[in-house]
């Protein structure tokens, strides 16, 4: 069986010391250059929103900030694309929950 490779090992490349996040206060493992959605997906996470109509889970979809589905609330603030936000040490992120700004009663 061959060993499982992922795109870090095809291009040799050395990332720097991997750092904390956190998504609902559970700790999650970030690498330097991740964006936020990248971080979530190598920790297993799929999903950390939910749609405003029928409350369904989204997460990443295009990956490249093209469509909104991977909305997150980071450092408090709603609305963010985690596919285009850099990971950063310390970051808190919270499943966001419709539009993100329900204490704005919008």
């Amino acid at each position: 069986m061959t060993p499982r490779r992922t795109p870090a090992d095809l291009v040799r490349a050395v990332p720097g010391p991997a750092f904390e996040i956190s998504l609902d206060g559970r700790p999650l493992t970030a690498l330097p250059g991740q964006s936020v959605a990248a971080a979530l997906w190598a920790a297993g996470v799929l999903s950390w929103r939910t749609t405003r109509r029928e409350g369904r889970p989204r997460g990443a979809f295009c990956g490249i900030g093209s469509c909104f589905d991977c909305l997150a609330t980071i450092n408090g603030r709603p609305n963010q694309r985690a596919c285009l936000v850099p990971a950063r040490p310390g970051d808190a992120i919270t499943t966001q929950e419709g539009h993100g700004r329900a204490e704005l009663g919008v």
